[in-house]
């Protein structure tokens, strides 16, 4: 039975399960580092639940892929009839993680 997991890191919640990969914020630690991420819940296919208030004790246990920057995004600001135009962009700092364990 494939069991899934509920994680939290960088402020936001990813739906993980063993073996899958996640790109995520920018998370400190040299490639090959493993770390373990905040669990919210834990779920399995025959009807387990375990939820946390606000999180479980049992942490889930992953590995630093790859570290690099994202996609470029762009942010355009626009005022019609006043010749008022500003473009800025940045490039986010992201983290490949594969997940060892739940």
């Amino acid at each position: 039975m494939s069991t899934n997991a509920v994680v939290k890191t960088g402020g936001k919640q990813y739906l993980v399960k063993v073996g899958s990969e996640i790109v995520v914020d920018k998370i400190q630690g040299d490639i090959g580092a493993k770390i373990d991420l905040v669990t919210l819940a834990i779920f399995s296919k025959d009807g387990e639940l375990e939820l946390g208030k606000p999180e479980i004790s049992k942490k889930v246990n992953a590995e630093i892929i790859e570290s690099g920057k994202g996609d470029k995004i762009r942010i355009a600001k626009f005022k019609a009839k006043v010749r008022y135009r500003n473009v800025r962009g940045f490039r986010p700092t992201l983290t490949r993680l594969k997940i060892i364990s739940l």
